[in-house]
């Protein structure tokens, strides 16, 4: 039976690792929309003609122009917040259990934090949860970093398709202890002896085992941060058969295992039927492989303590509104580096004296000081071809590239939603109030996805809040 367990245990971890992995490409696309938000807006990797790997910022140092940023994203995504927060982030929460649970948890402040991320990524999560103290238990809500988070690829909008799901901890010794050993000294050694000298060599050879050698699969198993112990918590959807058993003398039904069966039949008289029925699982694991705590879902609701939402999940995929604007970013950014260029590479009063017109007793040195002065006299021989000094200020910026900048931030505009009536911009062309507030009012329409999908996230987190019990004892 022990040996049965511990293959379970081993599959289910790995099942967690290929969830993860399956995942790379996601991280990969929140990494880079990240990027673009908070300006780092030249790292993407290009191939030259020549055939050279390097960044967009690289290429265009080593063909001498200086790549300059302009980041509209960061606007766009502050104004999406900003508007949350004023129409919807302070509505008034009638339940006072979950009133007590948004003071608590400053919820305002974390859901404009998961919004953001929404934004980013097209995930959120959110873990919502008991935590003991010595006298009671106390709700907590936390927002969840989508590089620490896994589950299988699903389809459904509402996430009812998911059966794993779980977080990557990293914890001090006693935090963990704390959190697993539930009060047993005998297991709290246990668990130190675990993440003893020899838990990276330990590590190394589940890794191995599971075909996770490479560099790629550090971030599961390894802490991001030295002293501290990595724990995965794996959340699992298991199913098992069961009897139900339907008194209607006493209009109860009951669920029972279906070992029950025998002593059913003898005790009681009521109908029995067979079926299957369904229950999360939580366990936690060290990165050797260990398990650390196994537990059935303690809450009142039954489910695991993630609220979650991916968007928009056609096909399963998940495409974010920073994805969206990301190639118009980029070429106001080449526009206005190529203007900077152009500007930099132009002559700008430069000064064709010719030779043999340069004065007697005049060095050059004299003459670009004389020329230096507003009120300078510089004299000069006239040749017989009437070649003078002349002043050259050319102008080869206007090559439309002003105009091309406009429509590409007007474009940026129309496919983000996010108008310039949004923003709050005044309105230079002398329209009516009514006129403006109406644009603002279409503007919102055209967010109204993002902000109805969000929300539907935060009724979903709402409802895990209101029906979350104090656990039970989950020590195993």
């Amino acid at each position: 039976m022990e040996n049965t367990n511990m293959e379970q245990s081993a599959a289910i971890l790995q099942a967690a690792f290929k969830a993860w992995n399956a995942a790379a490409g996601l991280r990969a696309a929140r990494l880079r929309n990240k990027r673009f938000t908070y300006g780092d807006q030249w790292g993407d990797v290009i191939v030259t003609p020549r055939g050279r790997v390097m960044t967009e910022k690289e290429r265009y140092y080593d063909d001498g122009a200086t790549p300059m940023t302009n980041n509209l994203i960061r606007q766009l995504v502050k104004t999406i917040v900003g508007r949350f927060r004023t129409q919807y982030v302070h509505e008034e929460k009638i339940d006072e259990a979950l009133t007590e649970a948004y003071d608590l948890n400053q919820l305002a402040e974390l859901d404009s934090r998961a919004l953001e991320e929404f934004l980013i990524s097209g995930c959120c999560v959110q873990r919502v949860d008991s935590v003991p103290t010595l006298t009671s238990t106390t709700i907590s809500v936390e927002n969840v970093n989508m590089t620490r988070f896994f589950v299988n690829a699903f389809s459904d909008p509402l996430g009812r398709d998911c059966e794993i799901v779980g977080q990557l901890h990293d914890m001090s010794i006693a935090q963990l202890i704390k959190r697993v050993a539930q009060g047993s000294r005998r297991k709290a050694a246990w668990v130190r002896q675990l993440y003893s000298d020899s838990a990276e060599t330990r590590t190394t050879e589940v890794m191995a085992a599971m075909g996770a050698d490479s560099q790629g699969a550090l971030d599961f198993w390894q802490p991001a941060s030295p002293g501290k112990c990595r724990a995965i918590e794996v959340w699992t959807l298991e199913s098992q058969e069961v009897i139900v058993a339907h008194d209607r003398g006493a209009a109860q039904v009951t669920v029972h295992p279906l070992g029950a069966l025998r002593r059913l039949k003898r005790e009681t008289d009521a109908e029995l039927r067979w079926d299957v029925a369904t229950s999360w699982h939580c366990r936690w694991f060290t990165p050797m492989g260990d398990e650390l705590a196994h537990y059935v879902s303690p809450y009142a609701h039954g489910l695991h303590p993630f609220a979650l939402k991916f968007y928009p999940l056609t096909d399963g995929e998940v495409h974010s509104f920073v994805e969206d604007v990301i190639d118009q970013q980029k070429y106001v950014n080449r526009l206005i580096s190529l203007i900077d260029h152009i500007m930099m590479s132009s002559a700008k009063g430069v000064l064709l004296f010719p030779q043999n017109a340069l004065p007697d007793n005049f060095t050059w040195a004299d003459m670009r000081q004389v020329w230096s002065h507003c009120n300078g006299i510089l004299p000069y021989v006239p040749t017989f071809n009437g070649e003078k000094p002349e002043q050259i200020s050319a102008n080869n910026t206007n090559i439309g590239a002003y105009e091309m900048v406009q429509l590409q931030m007007k474009l940026l505009e129309e496919i983000s939603g996010v108008s310039g009536a949004l923003q709050g911009k005044s309105d230079s062309r002398g329209n009516s109030a009514s006129l403006y507030q109406s644009e603002t009012e279409n503007s919102v329409i055209a967010l109204t996805d993002v902000f109805d999908t969000f929300n539907a996230f935060r009724r979903t987190r709402d409802r895990l809040i209101r029906h979350l019990a104090p656990p039970e004892n989950v020590a195993p």
